[in-house]
Order: C-alpha cells, then sequence, then structure tokens
C-alpha cells in the first residue's frame, strides 16, 4: 500500500508520524518486493497453461484472498479448485463472493490462452455443485488445445495495469454517461449490466453503500474477519501475501511503535479506529457513479459468469481511465445485512434476479499491484 491509500489513515496523530519513522530506521524504507514479483513474472513461462496462470492469478478477488488452487496432473488441462482455507465465512458465509473471484481466474486464464493462440473449453463444477458452501470438487476444467483461430482480445493489454482502487475519487471530475456506456459493450451473455452518474442516483447509492460498510464494520465478527487479514509491514505482507496490505514507511512505522495494530484496530475509541472509518467512508461517499451486475437466478455457474464479466468490465474501466472499486459489503448475506441487502435489490433488480457485484466508479490516483502468492504456490502437489 503506497502511503496516498486511506490518506495514510488520516495520517494517525499527525505529527507523532515524524517521530515514529525516526525511530524505525532503515526497515521502514522497505517494499514488499517479493509479494509484487508475481507480477513481473506473468507471462514468463514455456509451459501454455503456467503462462496462462502467471496471468489469471493476478485477477480481482475478495479481501485479496487469491483462492484458487489448479491441478495439472493431466497433460494439456487445468482443473481449478477453491482454497477452502481461503474462505470468508463471516461476511460470505454462502462463498458467493468467492465464487466470483473464481470466475475472475477463469476469464483471464482464458484471454491470457487465446494471446498466446490456444483455445479454452471450460466445464464447470464437473462433479456437481452446492448453493450453500464450496468443497473440495473441482470448480472447472479447462482444456487448452492450440487453435490458429484464437484472436487475441483487446481488454487483455490492459491485464498488468489493472487495478481495485480503493482511494477517494476526485469529486471535480464527472464521468459522463457517454463513457458509462462503452462499459456496457465490455459484458458477454449471461448477465445484465447497469449503470448510472445520474447525480440523485449516486447521492442515494453512496448513502446505502455507506450505511453497509457502516454495518459491515459495527458487527464484531464480520469486522474480526478483516482486522485478521490485515498484513501490517513489508515483512508480513511477503510472508502471507493475501488478506488486505498496510505496508510502506508510513504503517511500519505506526506498526513499530505500537500505534497501528490489529489490536488496536478494533478499539472502538482509538485514533486508528476513528481514523480507519473516515478513510473508507471517503471511498463510498466519493463514488462519481456506480454499475453493478445482475444474474437471473443464483445458480455457482451465475457466480462464474458474474466474475468473469466483472473482471471484463474492470479491464474496461482501466481502457477508460477510470477507476473500480468493489462495493460488495451491501451484498452481503448474514443477517445484519439484511435489511440493505434487500434495499439494494429492490433498487436495482426490482424485476427479481440477484445483484451479484456492485462498484463506484471515478477518476482516482494511480495505486500499486496488490500482493499476490507465486504460481508455484498455487498449484497442487500430486
Amino acid at each position: 500500500m503506497n502511503i496516498s491509500r486511506r490518506k495514510s489513515l488520516a495520517l494517525i496523530g499527525g505529527g507523532v508520524i515524524t517521530a515514529a519513522a525516526a525511530t524505525a530506521g532503515y526497515s521502514v524504507t522497505r517494499s514488499p518486493t517479493q509479494a509484487i514479483a508475481p507480477w513481473e513474472l506473468a507471462g514468463t513461462y514455456t509451459d501454455p497453461r503456467k503462462k496462462a496462470l502467471s496471468y489469471a492469478l493476478l485477477a480481482p478477488n475478495p479481501h485479496n484472498r487469491q483462492p484458487w488452487i489448479v491441478d495439472l496432473s493431466v497433460d494439456g488441462e487445468v482443473s481449478l479448485f477453491a482454497d477452502l482455507d481461503k474462505l470468508l465465512p463471516e461476511t460470505d458465509p454462502l462463498n458467493r463472493q468467492i465464487t466470483i473471484g473464481l470466475g475472475c481466474f477463469l476469464e483471464v486464464m482464458r484471454m491470457a490462452a487465446a494471446q498466446n493462440g490456444f483455445r479454452v473449453d471450460l466445464t464447470l463444477f464437473p462433479e456437481g455443485e452446492d448453493a450453500t458452501r464450496l468443497d473440495t470438487r473441482a470448480i472447472a476444467h479447462a482444456a487448452f488445445t492450440k487453435d490458429p483461430t484464437q484472436t487475441p482480445d483487446p481488454l487483455f493489454q490492459h491485464v498488468m495495469t489493472r487495478r481495485s482502487n480503493k482511494e477517494p475519487f476526485d469529486t471535480s471530475r464527472v464521468v459522463m454517461p457517454e463513457t458509462l456506456a462503452q462499459l456496457t459493450n465490455s459484458t458477454g451473455e449471461g448477465v445484465q449490466f447497469g449503470g448510472s452518474v445520474d447525480a440523485q442516483d449516486i447521492a442515494e447509492l453512496r448513502e446505502l453503500t455507506h450505511t453497509a460498510l457502516q454495518i459491515e464494520v459495527e458487527t464484531p465478527n464480520t469486522y474480526q474477519e478483516s482486522v485478521d487479514l490485515f498484513r501490517i509491514g513489508h515483512r508480513e505482507v511477503n510472508a502471507n501475501p493475501d488478506g488486505i496490505d498496510f505496508s510502506g514507511p508510513l504503517f511500519e512505522s505506526l506498526h513499530l511503535t505500537g500505534m497501528f495494530t490489529r489490536e488496536t484496530a478494533t478499539v472502538t475509541s482509538s485514533t486508528a479506529y476513528k481514523a480507519g472509518l473516515d478513510a473508507v467512508f471517503a471511498n463510498t461517499d466519493t463514488a462519481m457513479g456506480h454499475i453493478w451486475l445482475l444474474t437471473e437466478t443464483n445458480t455457482r455457474v451465475d457466480q462464474i459468469i458474474a466474475g468473469q464479466n466483472w473482471v471484463r468490465v474492470n479491464l474496461a474501466t482501466t481502457s477508460l481511465g477510470l477507476g473500480l472499486q468493489p462495493l460488495s459489503q451491501v451484498l452481503q448475506e448474514y443477517p445484519e445485512m439484511d435489511s440493505a441487502y434487500h434495499t439494494i435489490h429492490n433498487r436495482l433488480a426490482p424485476n427479481g434476479g440477484t445483484v451479484q457485484m456492485l462498484g463506484r466508479i471515478g477518476y482516482g490516483p494511480q495505486v500499486a499491484p496488490s500482493p499476490r502468492w507465486p504460481l508455484e504456490a498455487k498449484i497442487a502437489q500430486t
């Protein structure tokens, strides 16, 4: 995380930062280079499956859990499984969001394979599916076939610069309706794309997403799930490059001096807690438009298709110079979120269906790539 993200938690304590940084020495200048290395290694493999997978693992996914495991034991095939140790049982009890993340992975894999002249034939949930939880059965089998008719997908060129932008957007720059309209063309069959840059819609959706975020933070078990995934400082990020990244000199200093830890983050009276709330609300409250994806039903296949289309929309926003951040809190399926969940569905899906993804768009600063596990850590050992 660079110094701008979260506005450095509003610089927790102002001038105290200077003193904190002075005590930390050289180590606080270190960045999590090991955790960023997979971005540099993308596309460097000779095996066409590994080459495609090295891009796929850069796909967006909830809380950066990277919930994928692949089996390459059959020549020319990839079997994808959910890493059951990477689920989010409190905020995503039905594993719907995790499944969407796996759909993002599959789409980037397909696009990368096509770039290299390979067709990928997918069989989703070949051993069946469970609507209430993911299990040890395969999410997908993918057969790779050399195919000279494959053409590169224009969106693939933005895979390396795609981000989920978690910074406040520039409220002086409006998103034009024609810009929003261009995003519609990025989606395929199986989903309905929706969006608005209307001022009244923006105001109402800002309020609703702010409320949903507050519910998640004020519900002890859902907030604790996020806090447990904080990775503070380059050593933690390099050692465990999933979860929520708080690296960079400032956070190293705050952590070393005890001003920002997982423990202080849960003390609701602390400056860190209050500054953190202000920072994340600055995101919902600076949305300059919203986009969403609907499916008529809510099967596991629907969720995969939603993920495939979501990453395409994210790549399309990147191509237009737009920032995009998922606002998934209002779509979460636990009791405390019921009222907000029904409100957003009544608004965005009045004729039925499931809102699979909702995000804010706008113009924001450039952000660094998120940490990733290396490909080798995601290949099943047989």
